[in-house]
């Protein structure tokens, strides 16, 4: 399965594409939207935790029902930390909020317990969870094979989606000139160092491994950390990398803090 996703401003044009990818022949649950949404009412019933979830197919398939204008299948809901409450058409839709940290009302999911696990981005949902907390849709369909991925990427770019690639760059760009001084005011070059700075940053927010102590997630970090200097022998990648890696858990860490308190 590979993941094929569009961010768009509108909800309705997202909803729209959502109907055409399931014209085109993707199974329902194989494509979703996510979209912010207060919901209170249903929200009312789900637990407001987020943590990694072992079982996550029974944490699936909070809200079964009316789609609250979301034609067909069933609805999660849940609260992600740093983003707020979410909704999700969906199986597909659930294993994301559920990946995310997400607290969702657990009704009927167990039939996805490994199933959707497969191909599921966990390293690009932060990108996703930006884009919904700027009040942006996403649309996100597994396709079986190459061909069917080529078919639902150019129906996303004929129908105006942002890319990921594009939403991970206004992503960094919102982050870049704090980050920068940050950097810089230990007399670093950030400008030669912003590469694997980033890097470091982007791995620290995992849906793996955020929301772990430190010394939980060391052992993964220095795994990426050589995988990273491997691929760039010769550069300095040690201390941006990890400064970097520590930055993006103190990020995470703030956006939890501010769901918190509002």
């Amino acid at each position: 399965m590979k993941a094929v996703t569009g961010v768009f401003r509108s909800r309705a044009d997202a909803e729209r594409v959502l109907s055409q990818m399931r014209s085109l022949g993707v199974p329902e649950n194989q494509v979703t939207l996510l979209t912010p949404d207060k919901m209170e009412k249903n929200l009312s019933a789900v637990p407001i935790v987020g943590a990694e979830q072992p079982g996550m197919g029974k944490a699936v398939g909070a809200v079964v029902g009316a789609a609250a204008g979301l034609s067909g299948g069933a609805l999660a809901a849940a609260f992600i930390p740093g983003v707020g409450p979410i909704s999700a058409i969906g199986l597909l839709g659930g294993a994301i909020l559920a990946a995310a940290g997400g607290g969702i009302g657990a009704t009927a999911g167990e039939k996805m317990e490994n199933s959707m696990s497969d191909g599921l981005p966990e390293d690009e949902l932060f990108v996703y969870e930006d884009a919904l907390r700027r009040g942006l849709s996403v649309v996100m369909a597994l396709a079986k094979d190459g061909a069917e991925a080529s078919r639902l990427r150019e129906l996303l770019n004929v129908e105006g989606a942002d890319s990921v690639d594009a939403a991970r760059e206004q992503w960094w760009i919102g982050l870049r000139s704090a980050e920068g001084e940050h950097y810089s005011a230990q007399g670093k070059d950030f400008s030669s160092d912003e590469k694997f700075y980033r890097l470091g940053f982007e791995s620290a927010l995992h849906a793996r491994t955020r929301c772990k102590e430190y010394d939980q997630v060391l052992g993964e970090m220095t795994a990426k950390l050589e995988e990273v200097k491997q691929q760039n022998p010769g550069q300095n990648v040690d201390e941006p990398f990890t400064q970097g890696y520590e930055r993006g858990r103190d990020y995470y860490q703030q956006l939890c803090d501010r769901s918190k308190a509002a």
